[in-house]
């Protein structure tokens, strides 16, 4: 798999037509062309889909077309999340990683994809198992399988694949083409989850199976296309280091630093105040709005594409010279906001109002993860490229499981009591349980704001690499996850 020998993006009318559209198309190389890029990005449109299915079409589902309890749901979505701490471990294992083939991301990103493809392809069978009389407890068993596999493999594939740019970039063009891979990653989530929720309207269980299995094919044709010919073979790269540090000590070193802990912790609160809907999201717009499944895939769209206009915004304001962390802050105060908006949604009965929180919840959290993620832009060094994103990915990826499984505990838990007919729960209705749980959202992003808070103004010990060369603007190409 030597790398491809496509001419720069400048020498073909194609790339030069996307480099006009795209606001990071100066990512490219004449070490990694603009094409080579795109395709290497197809591995974020795979992991994209994975996240739609798991967090998004199937929880809705399950729920409303199946009637699993919610917290079984909120549950099985999280279990993924179990691998998410090792992610910081994955990328240190890729950047060490012996091959007699010399390589050193090709092998974590194929047997991730493997992963993907086995858990999807078993997806479908286990949910339909849940739906019968005697093969629940198999049914759950089987769906719990799923869900990891699929997990771990996106994580896997993730962490790697976005070392693997950072490898084949030139060290002044690695930030761009990271931010291509992560808006990538977006565009895929909003494609999946329209075509997803299109092909869903007329729900049949054959037609979830179909779906499922297809996407089970399509990861696999993806990854494929991605990985070909992108990791040159160096035998000398991945002998054996003497003296190398291990990955305790690298980890000790990047905690010990009071403010990347600080960091972290904010971090960690923000993404658990904006992901602990995740599993409530649709069944809150199908259970109690009443929309279709098609309907409600599309929530999952919406709050794609406020996550891609955050970028953008955010791209803006740091070209101007904004603060990272005063953005990430105004992130948050926009996550209130659209908490309040999908919170009063169902007294107002208004599809249009749970739309607009959807795409605000996106909108604040791409403000929020650009803000974090430029303070630890300068961790992700060449050769400890996947210690540093797995870092990021391991506190984030972790914090949101963690939330997502107890949301959806509360919400059931609170759920039940409300409909209980206890004199305490007179004023209660169906609603009560999904509402519970964004007021606890409401309440962790201001505890967010408390962490960020000292951060915000304070000198960086830190600079980013597009800091140090000031003849180039900061905007969304510099934007690194």
């Amino acid at each position: 798999m030597n790398p491809d020998t496509t001419p720069t993006p400048s020498t073909k009318p194609s790339t030069r037509m996307l480099a006009s559209i795209l606001p990071f198309a100066d990512a490219a190389s004449a070490e990694l062309p603009l094409g080579r890029l795109l395709r290497l990005s197809l591995f974020q449109v795979s992991v994209g889909m994975a996240m739609v299915l798991l967090s998004g079409t199937l929880n809705r589902v399950m729920v409303v077309e199946l009637g699993t309890p919610t917290w079984i749901i909120a549950v099985l979505i999280a279990v993924p999340m179990l691998v998410a701490p090792f992610r910081a471990l994955i990328g240190h294992k890729s950047d060490r990683h012996i091959s007699a083939l010399g390589w050193r991301r090709v092998p974590y990103i194929w047997f991730g994809t493997m992963m993907q493809f086995g858990g999807l392809a078993i997806m479908p069978f286990a949910l339909l198992l849940l739906s019968r009389e005697g093969q629940f407890e198999l049914g759950l068993v089987g769906a719990a399988a799923a869900f990891l596999l699929t997990g771990m493999g996106f994580h896997v594939t993730q962490t790697a694949g976005l070392a693997l740019a950072t490898d084949l970039a030139p060290e002044d063009k690695r930030p761009r083409a990271v931010a291509l891979l992560y808006v990538m990653l977006l565009v895929g989530m909003m494609l999946a989850a329209f075509v997803i929720g299109g092909l869903l309207i007329d729900f049949t269980p054959t037609r979830l199976v179909q779906v499922i299995q297809g996407a089970a094919v399509l990861t696999m044709a993806l990854n494929l296309v991605a990985l070909w010919k992108q990791e040159a073979r160096a035998p000398e790269r991945t002998k054996p280091q003497p003296g190398a540090p291990s990955f305790r000590q690298l980890w000790s070193a990047f905690v010990r630093d009071g403010r990347n802990a600080r960091l972290l912790t904010a971090i960690g609160i923000g993404a658990a105040g904006f992901a602990m809907q995740d599993a409530l999201l649709e069944p809150y717009g199908g259970e109690i709005l009443g929309l279709s499944v098609g309907a409600t895939t599309a929530l999952t769209g919406a709050w794609a594409l406020g996550s891609l206009l955050g970028f953008m915004v955010s791209g803006r304001h740091l070209s101007r010279g904004g603060d990272p962390l005063r953005i990430a802050g105004i992130g948050l105060v926009i996550g209130i906001n659209a908490f309040l908006l999908v919170l009063f949604s169902a007294p107002f009965n208004s599809a249009i109002m749970l739309y607009a929180g959807a795409t605000l919840i996106g909108l604040g959290l791409g403000l929020f993860s650009v803000g974090t993620l430029i303070e630890a832009m300068a961790l992700a060094k060449s050769e400890t490229a996947g210690l540093a994103l797995g870092a990021w990915g391991a506190v984030q990826a972790t914090c949101a499981g963690a939330a997502i499984a107890i949301g959806g505990a509360v919400r059931d838990v609170i759920a039940y009591f409300a409909m209980s007919g206890d004199p305490a729960a007179t004023i209660a209705t169906r609603a009560t349980g999904y509402t519970s749980v964004y007021i606890i959202e409401i309440l962790l992003l201001l505890a967010g704001l408390a962490a960020i808070g000292p951060l915000v103004g304070r000198d960086r010990t830190h600079s980013t690499q597009s800091r140090d060369n000031a003849d180039q603007p900061f905007g969304l190409q510099e934007f690194p996850t």
